[in-house]
């Protein structure tokens, strides 16, 4: 349950309610506030929206599409140092020499395919992202990730075939489902094959997210407010 933000009006209060909230949940499980790196997903928000947060020194920020990043943060990046982004939305493979020249984080890397694709431009422009292999935790057809029974193989073949450093894993549990089995899942999953940064939580459920083991969480509406529908 998400109880971090009260109802203020004013997007840096909220990330300073998000950032306590999440100090609080890192206390409360016996770990370090800055163990955790808030994700803010900035996806959908424009430059004037951002710019606030970066001034106030959030320097993490979460995009979708690589497009809409490229065209909002080219220019960010130049007037504010030290930012981290990170690709959370679906990589198509044609995608990936502007995504892997963008983003510090590809979180989304889920099928051979993309592996093939990182690994042709990692090699040719020697930009090294950090990459976390996305898997589908609730087998939901419709959702982007490798499946729970094929992500050692698949972490192993992006290991072995495609000489890849896979830093983590990422999830999005199902909207109707409890998040903890969720989370739990990927946990054990990254243990066995060696891996230490998990993405996983977001603004209803970060703060349990935490509790299970997330090295980084991706908070958005409870920072920006409600996205403008389409």
């Amino acid at each position: 349950m998400q109880k971090a933000v009260k109802k203020s009006e004013n997007p840096l209060d909220r990330l300073e309610e998000v950032r306590e909230a999440i100090a609080r949940a890192a206390r409360d499980a016996g770990r370090r506030p800055q163990d955790v790196t808030l994700v803010c997903v900035s996806k959908t928000f424009p430059a004037a929206e951002v710019e606030p947060l970066l001034a106030a020194g959030q320097r993490v920020f979460g995009e979708n599409r690589v497009q809409e990043a490229v065209e909002k943060w080219l220019p960010l990046r130049q007037a504010y140092s030290g930012v981290e982004l990170h690709l959370i939305g679906p990589l198509q493979s044609n995608k990936a020499h502007e995504a892997v020249m963008l983003f510090d984080v590809i979180e989304t890397v889920d099928r051979d395919k993309i592996a093939k694709a990182l690994a042709v431009e990692i090699q040719k422009t020697g930009r090294h992202p950090r990459l976390y292999i996305q898997v589908n935790t609730g087998a939901e057809p419709q959702k982007a990730g490798i499946l729970p029974g094929e992500a050692d193989s698949f972490i192993a073949r992006c290991r072995g075939e495609f000489g890849l450093g896979v830093a983590g894993l990422m999830c999005i549990p199902p909207v109707d489902d409890q998040a903890s089995p969720h989370f739990a899942m990927l946990n054990q999953i990254a243990a066995r094959n060696g891996l230490k940064e998990l993405s996983m939580g977001m603004s209803a459920d970060f703060e349990l997210a935490i509790q299970l083991g997330a090295t980084h969480v991706r908070v958005g509406s409870a920072i920006f407010g409600a996205r403008p529908k389409n």
